[in-house]
């Protein structure tokens, strides 16, 4: 027997239909690539969104076709969004910081038939459009008449401008609902261990996405917060933040390229944020504004950090604003977000040391994922802090096959997916990542975590980036070897950096060396390239 309830398909348009409707006044605020501030509320945006899905039929995008997307984070990318996925095509953002041989490679991969571009990548876009295949008909510069930049395209490739196309057309199409589990949107990974790797994520698996990440022990959005992802759209779809604002009622503000310190405190401050979103480079670089001008942050009450590990200084910096850091983690085949760190009523009463022990930590299972760690002969290990395995996770966002390769083929005959993470889970059920399984440092059949030494060494007053690998060593098979980059005008003393682990780790823990560099190899998404330090440095020890 079946349940008497009404059937309604889990649909990404139901978002936007329910904002508009619902939500009407609530606001997107964007400071737009030439610098001006454009607004306008949910239900302009829902009617200019319906606009564009006429604008791409005009184009002649059909079902399922993938639609490319490169820009940062603004009103006519949400359009985008909602328009291309809301219509039954598939909505993939490209990552403007790969190479141009990766940005054609994915383009010519996801086969898509347009390519919309904000004006700062038309460089890019002229550089990679030779390269695209036949497939692509056509390039949207994303701007009014007036800021059209000149880009040299292949011939037979049509240039477009965005409000040209706009303005052409009419807002009268209507939302279809369809199976739930149609293809929705598309992200490539950075492709860090080789090409890049597309993850096809579906409406069903994006909604109930938004759905758990909204809620209150996660990032908890309402239609009263003022809400700024910092982290880019073209970054796993701003860790779900442009339909979980828009389900909750909340403002988004989106910063477009401008992510230095100053530009993000003046627009903190000047639309009253409550909550941001980003990777702990960008809140690095906001805290030491801060630090330096002597700035406040009016209205912020609270930061998601995720990406990749945050150090402890990051958030005894912000607490002294009266701003609180929460960490996730996740990843893009797995939509991304799958842990958040809030508080348990056991954490009441803890000193603040024991409280910045458990901050750190990634956090704990959003309802609809689940988590194992487990060693190297596949058993799995006990939740006790201490054990650290290699972990894997399901659920309803978790990919279950990259695109292009037989469904299920990423997962294991009992149906999870191997994070490549080396972590702990302690008995509260928090996850702390403690390595890539790559980058694990294995000295004398041991484990050391290089995250943990990384997030030791970056709180030390000298030292602005940290990377731990793991160097080759005649007796142990493996030592931690730390490269450093100094802050701006100091100089790094090495014992005095080696002697701030004293205390805080094993001693068989601490780096054998510290390798002062001018700066850190970082990938496309900002995180550190350690196969290029691997390959530079692994001798380092044994030509001593």
């Amino acid at each position: 027997m079946l349940g008497l309830m009404q059937h309604q398909e889990l649909m990404i348009s139901a978002i936007v239909k329910h904002a508009a409707r619902h939500h009407p006044n609530g606001e997107i605020v964007s400071k737009t690539t030439e610098g001006a501030m454009h607004r306008y509320n949910y239900r302009e945006f829902e009617a200019r969104s319906r606009r564009m899905v006429r604008v791409l039929q005009g184009l002649g995008v059909g079902w399922q076709d993938r639609v490319a997307t490169l820009a940062w984070n603004g009103y006519r990318h949400m359009e985008l969004y909602y328009a291309v996925s809301g219509m039954g095509a598939i909505i993939h953002t490209i990552n403007p910081r790969l190479s141009v041989p990766d940005i054609a490679y994915i383009v010519n991969h996801a086969e898509d038939v347009l390519v919309f571009s904000d004006t700062t990548f038309a460089p890019l876009i002229g550089a990679a459009a030779p390269h695209f295949g036949k497939h692509v008909r056509g390039v949207v510069i994303m701007c009014d008449r007036a800021n059209m930049p000149a880009v040299k395209l292949p011939d037979g490739m049509p240039l477009y401008c965005y409000e040209d196309l706009m303005d052409a057309t009419d807002d009268t199409y209507i939302w279809p609902e369809f199976d739930e589990r149609t293809a929705a949107t598309l992200c490539y990974t950075s492709g860090t261990t080789g090409r890049p790797k597309g993850v096809l994520y579906s409406h069903r698996s994006t909604l109930l996405h938004a759905f758990s990440g909204g809620m209150a022990d996660v990032m908890g959005l309402r239609a009263s917060d003022r809400v700024l992802p910092v982290v880019p759209m073209f970054h796993v779809n701003a860790w779900g933040i442009p339909y979980g604002a828009l389900m909750a009622g909340a403002t988004l503000v989106m910063p477009g390229r401008f992510l230095d310190g100053a530009n993000m405190t003046a627009l903190m401050n000047d639309e009253k944020v409550t909550m941001s979103a980003g990777v702990p480079t960008v809140w690095l670089g906001l805290l030491q504004h801060l630090q330096k001008s002597g700035d406040r942050l009016g209205s912020m009450q609270r930061l998601m950090v995720g990406g990749s590990a945050c150090p402890r200084m990051l958030y005894e910096g912000f607490d002294a604003y009266g701003v609180r850091i929460y960490q996730g983690w996740g990843m893009t085949e797995m939509s991304p977000v799958g842990t958040y760190n809030a508080p348990k009523p056991i954490h009441d009463g803890l000193s603040l040391d024991e409280e910045y022990k458990v901050r750190i930590k990634q956090g704990r299972a959003l309802f609809g994922v689940d988590m194992k760690i487990v060693d190297d002969n596949g058993a799995e290990l006990p939740w006790d802090g201490l054990k650290s395995g290699h972990l894997s996770v399901k659920g309803p966002w978790v990919t279950n096959a990259y695109y292009g390769d037989e469904p299920g083929s990423a997962l294991d005959a009992d149906g999870w997916f191997a994070t490549g993470d080396v972590a702990a889970i302690d008995p509260e059920g928090y996850l702390e990542i403690t390595d890539r399984s790559k980058d694990v440092i294995k000295s004398g059949g041991e484990w050391i975590s290089s995250i943990q030494l990384e997030n030791i060494a970056v709180g030390h007053p000298d030292v602005a980036e940290a990377a731990i690998i793991a160097a080759t060593h005649e007796k142990w098979a493996e030592r931690p070897l730390l490269l450093v980059v100094p802050k701006q005008g100091h100089t790094i003393d090495k014992a005095s950096v080696l002697a701030i682990f004293d205390g805080q780790v094993a001693t068989w823990w601490k780096p054998d060396d510290v390798v002062v560099i001018d700066e850190l190899p970082h990938s496309a998404t900002g995180k550190i390239q350690k196969l290029a330090l691997r390959d530079k440095y692994k001798n380092y020890l044994l030509d001593k």
